[in-house]
């Protein structure tokens, strides 16, 4: 299967290892990968903040970027997925544009989605022993609806112990711009967070999206926390 692969703007200037093991993973799998060259920000930052207009133009080029084929689009970052399904509501008055964008959406799928239910694979071989939590970020289970596709990854790694804890579908107060208009709030949200990380002992944290993870794992970091942050294309790559 052909598939394009969006790397979004984390994964070019921060987490470049999450895009590179991603595309590795799809191979792996038997995808022949297409990356888009004209591909740039989806606009989510400013989109979060409510600059609707400025953000049109990265809208637009986004869009062009991948009008290049028809193929399926998979995106290891599940808050960039969010932003590019709402594309046709920001672009609606100017319908045109609206229902090119709806058909670049429509063909979009987060990594962990794409991999289960396109792909049809639940076991990628993976191996990694000791025991984890898994953060299910806010932009893949309440805008993509993206809930069972990780864990059931996850549970077909071998030697991985995955612990429950307490409110572990709260929010861990990133939000894009919120962490930065509403620092404080923000902080006690992921101090809450962490604790009820810590309080299992786990050794990994595991998520699905680059931010989450950053801002978790800033906390942890600060408060000298002896846990393993992993995005989980970092541990379905683990042999």
């Amino acid at each position: 299967m052909k598939v394009n692969f969006f790397a979004t703007c984390l994964c070019d200037t921060v987490k470049a290892e999450v895009a590179k093991k991603s595309v590795e993973l799809l191979e792996q799998l038997g995808c022949e990968i297409i990356f888009p060259e004209k591909q740039g920000c989806c606009g989510q930052p400013s989109l979060n903040s409510g600059y609707i207009e400025g953000s049109k133009p990265a809208m637009k080029n986004l869009i062009v970027a991948f009008e290049e084929n028809d193929h399926l689009i998979v995106t290891p970052a599940g808050s960039c997925a969010a932003s590019i399904k709402r594309y046709p509501e920001y672009l609606a008055d100017e319908p045109e544009w609206a229902a090119r964008a709806q058909k670049v959406a429509d063909r979009l799928l987060e990594l962990t989605q794409f991999i289960v239910n396109k792909l049809g694979v639940e076991n990628v071989g993976a191996r990694l022993k000791g025991r984890a939590v898994y953060h299910p970020s806010c932009s893949l289970i309440r805008k993509l609806g993206v809930r069972e596709e990780p864990l059931r990854l996850l549970a077909n790694v071998e030697g991985l112990e995955m612990l429950p804890i307490k409110n572990q579908e709260t929010c861990c107060g990133f939000g894009g711009t919120f962490s930065v208009k509403m620092s404080e709030i923000s902080g006690e949200m992921v101090k809450e967070k962490v604790h009820h990380i810590c309080e299992v002992e786990p050794e990994y944290l595991i998520g699905a999206d680059i931010s989450c993870l950053m801002n978790i794992g800033g906390r942890m970091t600060r408060e000298g926390r002896p846990v393993k942050v992993m995005h989980i294309v970092d541990v379905l790559m683990s042999r």
